[in-house]
């Protein structure tokens, strides 16, 4: 890791954590004008960290369909720009701000988009990771202390945070809650898929589903986040792993994961529910939606078992949208629940899932299929949008 660290100074022109401290940092970062038109590489001005705020130095990053979706503007209502984008990432710290006690400059880290205070109700609860202050937020677009934004262009225009992160740049300010220190012994490329899709994913499987042995699960859409519920459900021991795509060449992928077998909703024959119902006896034990999509939805709800089937909702919903479904279905005795990153608590559960990865628990090598410079940021989104990639890792 110190090669890692080393790299990150060096490309710098004073070591990390002493000139820089307290200073306005002058950077790249991948700036977003317009919706859907491709990133700028600007020279951008990054302020220091305030009250409980920390500036890291990011090392790398990697892009999910969430970046895409923001990128293209799908929600109106959130739209923000210029933005710096980014959420996956992984870095050292570069200062903190007063009252930042947890982390120091040096420390390794991985940005949250979905944070924990740990002074909330809901941070002090054992029943859920949502925290009230610093929890993700669509709609934020700047710094809770003062409403005021850290990025800002070489004439002073303020350009926008994305997701409590914005890692498309390579310094970034965030809130405390929202980072996280990991072992500095941890290879920081792969650490990275921690920031959001590896951990939802399987998070998902061990929190939210709490996935039993020998159970058997089904898994609509076989992107990042939907490849790391098989990995988390190969882990707990399920005895059949579905997997639902348009996509043949997903099964090939998923099979690394863990997936058994592998449903095409496009091939002519019955509703995807009734195919897995024959080949699990009346239905699976877990179904994931990993789309968005409501008519996938009702097909995961309709494919797990009367009586005790369990539904995960992962897809991100464009709004206004309704549950597809009839309030006297979940007579039947089916559940189902929404969950965001996995059900991990960030600050306090994160660290201990790294050393787990770290182990060789859950591979992560196999969810980084490309690798470019920051400057080829474009061609990653390109390759996300033919449906290439899974992760593809940018370094800065």
């Amino acid at each position: 890791m110190e090669n890692h660290h080393q790299k990150a100074t060096n490309g710098f022109s004073k070591p990390t954590g002493y000139s820089t401290a307290g200073k306005v940092i002058t950077c790249k970062a991948a700036v977003v004008w317009v919706p859907g038109e491709p990133f700028v590489m600007e020279q951008v001005q990054v302020d220091p960290p305030q009250k409980l705020e920390v500036r890291i130095k990011i090392l790398f990053t990697s892009i999910c369909h969430t970046d895409l979706s923001a990128w293209k503007g799908d929600n109106e209502a959130q739209r923000a720009f210029p933005r710096i984008l980014g959420h996956e990432a992984s870095g050292i710290v570069e200062s903190v701000g007063e009252g930042v006690m947890d982390i120091k400059e040096g420390d390794h880290v991985v940005p949250i988009f979905n944070g924990e205070c740990g002074e909330c109700k809901c941070c002090k609860s054992e029943k859920t990771n949502i925290c009230s202050n610093s929890g993700v937020n669509g709609f934020k677009k700047v710094m809770t202390n003062d409403g005021k934004s850290r990025f800002s262009t070489k004439d002073g225009k303020a350009i926008y945070h994305f997701l409590n992160t914005s890692t498309f740049s390579e310094y970034t300010v965030l809130e405390s809650a929202c980072v996280v220190k990991i072992d500095r012994e941890a290879p920081m490329k792969k650490m990275t898929l921690l920031s959001c899709g590896v951990s939802t994913g399987v998070g998902a499987a061990w929190n939210t589903a709490n996935v039993q042995p020998a159970s058997t699960v089904a898994i609509f859409g076989l992107g990042s986040v939907g490849l790391a519920v098989a990995e988390g459900a190969r882990v707990r021991g399920a005895s059949k792993i579905i997997g639902v795509d348009i996509n043949p060449d997903k099964f090939i992928k998923g099979q690394e994961m863990g997936v058994t077998n592998f449903i095409n909703p496009t091939e002519p024959g019955k509703p995807v529910h009734e195919r897995i119902r024959e080949i699990t006896d009346g239905g699976v034990d877990y179904s994931f939606e990993c789309v968005g999509n409501l008519d996938v939805l009702r097909e995961a709800f309709l494919s797990t078992h009367e009586g005790w089937g369990f539904t995960v909702i992962l897809g991100i919903h464009a709004a206004p949208t309704t549950l597809p479904f009839h309030p006297m279905e979940l007579f039947n005795g089916r559940g189902i629940i929404g969950s965001v990153f996995g059900g991990f608590k960030g600050k306090s559960q994160l660290p201990h899932f790294a050393i787990q990865c770290m182990r060789g628990v859950v591979g992560l090598d196999k969810f980084i299929t490309h690798e470019l410079p920051f400057e080829k940021i474009n061609d990653a989104f390109q390759l996300l949008i033919e449906g290439k990639s899974l992760r593809c890792v940018l370094q800065l």
